[in-house]
């Protein structure tokens, strides 16, 4: 009896934890808390998080249950992240979900998404410095697009082994973003600027919201076709929603749909943070990096509004701090832009002229990360 007591122990979650399975739990109850506490960005941070918990506790070899273990459940379901099925489905309720007015009632605007992704391309150059090769330092540079379904589609292509540390690094940030955004707008710009009031958006037609998912798509695919499943899926799900004759089918894909891979792709995403391969050097520079990604892109849509206004002429000006918008957090970095504005003037609405570069972003960083994998591939 002694014997089989100290075997079961031995075998336990008790006899097999490390220290950094115990750093993992504390870092998915604090996923859990900030989710349920503060508010941060509940759908993502409470799957993640309790994957997280999931994920780290340890196990003998061989039961097949880990998600490295050939088809195990867990390993099933992380084949959506692995090979990138899940983003593309995620896009498409994105595009059920999405009114893309703000952006064709004032389509300077795109240049603020654009703008907003030279965090991508300055992480990229940074992860090379620090040694990462190129393919790692692209799917690292992604995080800066502040779009998690991206994150997962270009690393799964380019460095798969990544994928823990780059998607909880994205998804973290995402859920940051009324934490680490309004400093940097602020300080990039003044009260004078904060106040800017911008001209109300023409009303878009039927026929404009109808071709714009057609037209955009075929432009889009052809400059990056790598990007074709993405962008595909974004404006198939556009096209659902202001068809008017698809309306069931795009209730499916913006509630359902989008819901359960969500909750499927968050989960699986927490379980693969084991600690043997997640509590690495390699894991906090990419957290470091993320956050410098992320920093950039919101100063380089903030200062890009700015050099806009020097050529627009007073009435058109734009409020700077919509150009942070430009990473695609939808709708977060959108109301983020709007309550600062509002911190200086309450009667300054600037919500829906942030939507403009915020859809924007979503495009544009679907687009940077195909012109990375075709890049980084060759």
């Amino acid at each position: 009896m002694l014997e089989f007591l100290q075997t079961f122990f031995a075998d336990s979650g008790f006899g097999l934890v490390q220290t950094g399975n115990v750093v993992m739990l504390a870092i998915g109850c604090l996923f859990i808390y900030l989710a349920i506490n503060k508010g941060f960005e509940p759908l993502l941070l409470v799957p993640i998080g309790f994957g997280m918990l999931v994920g780290n506790i340890p196990f003998p070899e061989g039961m097949g249950i880990g998600y490295q273990e050939d088809l195990s459940v867990l390993n099933i379901l992380y084949h959506g992240v692995r090979y990138g099925w899940f983003p593309p489905l995620v896009f498409l309720g994105i595009g059920a979900m999405t009114d893309f007015s703000a952006l064709l009632s004032n389509p300077k605007l795109v240049f603020l998404g654009a703008a907003a992704q030279v965090g991508i391309f300055a992480t990229l150059f940074g992860a090379l410095f620090l040694g990462f090769n190129p393919a790692e330092a692209g799917s690292i540079g992604i995080i800066g697009g502040a779009d998690g379904p991206t994150a997962i589609f270009l690393t799964s292509k380019l460095a798969p082994h990544l994928l823990g540390a780059i998607t909880v690094s994205a998804y973290s940030y995402m859920a940051m973003v009324p934490v680490i955004q309004p400093p940097i707008m602020r300080l990039l710009t003044t009260r004078e600027e904060r106040l800017i009031r911008m001209k109300p958006a023409r009303q878009v037609t039927k026929k404009e919201k109808m071709l714009f998912p057609v037209v955009g798509f075929i432009a889009t695919a052809f400059i990056v076709p790598s990007a074709l499943s993405l962008l595909g899926m974004l404006f198939f799900g556009n096209m659902l929603k202001e068809s008017g004759v698809t309306e069931r089918l795009a209730n499916t894909a913006r509630t359902s749909l989008i819901d359960t891979v969500t909750i499927i792709l968050g989960f699986s995403v927490g379980v693969s943070t084991e600690a043997k391969s997640f509590l690495t050097p390699q894991s906090i520079m990419i957290f470091v990096l993320g956050a410098a990604s992320f920093a950039v892109a919101t100063a380089g849509g903030v200062t890009f509004a700015k050099i806009m206004n020097l050529f627009l002429k007073p009435e058109n000006r734009v409020n700077p701090l919509i150009g942070a918008a430009g990473v695609s957090a939808v709708p977060a970095a959108a109301r983020v832009a709007h309550n600062v504005g509002q911190e200086t003037d309450k009667t300054n609405y600037l919500l829906m002229h942030a939507m403009g570069p915020n859809v924007a972003g979503v495009i544009g960083s679907a687009i940077a990360a195909g012109v990375l994998w075709s890049a980084l591939t060759q």
